[in-house]
C-alpha cells in the first residue's frame, strides 16, 4: 500500500488490519498504525520499490499517494512525475504476480459544468470526465492506462474517485481547518456566499470505502462519497455553532471562484450495492470530532 501516512492512507491501513490483511506499507514517515510492515523510502525510485515488490510478493495494491500540497496540487508539475511512478508501481506489481490493482481517483475527473452537471448526483460512465486542471487531468489519464492495461493483462482494477473528505488529523489549510483555526483564535471565519452544494465524507469512512472496494471484486470507477449534498454554508454555521462563535461566521464575505460547480455530489449506488458498503459516520459527528481533535492539538501544545 502506498500514501500509508497520509491524511487518508492512515484510515485505509486501519480497516485493511481489522479485515485481516497484512499490510506491507510504503511512506516517507512512519503510518500512525501499528501492525502494519512499514518500508520507508520514495515511489519515485522504481529500483527500491521493486526490491520492496520482490521481498513482500503482494496480491493486492492500493495505491493512494499523490501531490497533495495544499494550495499548489491543483497545477503542480509533480503530477506528471506521479503519473510515471504509478504506471511503473502498477506495472512492477504486475510483473511480480500480483492480482488487483486499486487507485485514489478524485471527482475532480468530472466536467465541472453546470451546464452538465445540473443538481443531479454524478454517476460513474454517465457523467462525462473532463478535468479542467492539470491534477484532474492526470488522475484521469491514469485511470484510463491502468484500466486498458490491467484488462490486457487480465488483472482486476478499480478506481476510487474520492469526493470531500475531511476529519481529524488535517493540518492542511482546507475549508474546514481553517474554519476552525479562526473561531479558536478568536478570528472572523471569511467564506463565499456558501451555496455551494459539495458531498463531505468523513475520512474514516473513506479509508474503510477503499479497503472494501479492495476486497470486493467491482471494477472500474466508484464514487467515494457519502451521496448527500450539504452547503458550505451549512457546515460553516454547524462549526460556528459547535465552537460558540457562530457570530464570527461571514458568509458573503469572500468571492466565489469563477466557474465553480453550484452543486458536487456523487450517485453512490455502485459503492452501496455492488462494493456493499455504507458510510457511518454522520455530518454532525464527524464535525464535532473534528472539532474535538484540533482542541487537543493545541491543549498539547502549551508549555
Amino acid at each position: 500500500m502506498s500514501g500509508a501516512s497520509g491524511f487518508l492512507g492512515r484510515h485505509a491501513v486501519r480497516a485493511l488490519l481489522d479485515r485481516g490483511y497484512r499490510v506491507h506499507a510504503i511512506s516517507r514517515r512512519p503510518p500512525a498504525s501499528e501492525g502494519c510492515v512499514w518500508h520507508e523510502g520514495d515511489l519515485f525510485d522504481g529500483e527500491w520499490v521493486q526490491g520492496i515488490l520482490d521481498r513482500a510478493r503482494p496480491r493486492h495494491l492500493l495505491h493512494l499517494a499523490w501531490e497533495t500540497a495544499h494550495g499548489q496540487y491543483w497545477t503542480s508539475p509533480e503530477n506528471l512525475r506521479w503519473v510515471e511512478a504509478t504506471l511503473r508501481l502498477c506495472r512492477q506489481f504486475v510483473e511480480g504476480g500480483g492480482r488487483r490493482i486499486v487507485g485514489a481517483g478524485t471527482c475532480a475527473e468530472y466536467a465541472w459544468d453546470d451546464a452538465v452537471l445540473g443538481e443531479s448526483p454524478i454517476e460513474e460512465g454517465k457523467v462525462p470526465r473532463a478535468p479542467a486542471q492539470l491534477y484532474g487531468v492526470a488522475k484521469d489519464a491514469t485511470f484510463g492506462l491502468l484500466k486498458a492495461y490491467c484488462n490486457a493483462v487480465g488483472v482486476g482494477f478499480a478506481w476510487g474517485r474520492l469526493f470531500f473528505p475531511y476529519g481529524p488529523e488535517e493540518r492542511r489549510p482546507t475549508l474546514i481547518p481553517s474554519i476552525i483555526q479562526a473561531l479558536r483564535e478568536g478570528r472572523a471565519a471569511l467564506c463565499t456566499h456558501g451555496r455551494q452544494q459539495r458531498d463531505f465524507i468523513h475520512v474514516r469512512d473513506a479509508g474503510a470505502a477503499f479497503a472494501a472496494l479492495l476486497e470486493s471484486q467491482v471494477s472500474g470507477a466508484v464514487n467515494i462519497a457519502s451521496g448527500t449534498a450539504t452547503s458550505i454554508g451549512d457546515v460553516a454555521n454547524r462549526l460556528g455553532a459547535l465552537l460558540g462563535r457562530p457570530e464570527l461566521i461571514r458568509l458573503g464575505a469572500l468571492e466565489a471562484r469563477p466557474n465553480e460547480p453550484a452543486t458536487l455530489v456523487a450517485d453512490v449506488r455502485r459503492l452501496r450495492t455492488e462494493v456493499g458498503f455504507v458510510p457511518k459516520i454522520g455530518l454532525d459527528e464527524g464535525l464535532r470530532e473534528t472539532v474535538e481533535w484540533w482542541i487537543q492539538q493545541s491543549a498539547r501544545a502549551r508549555p
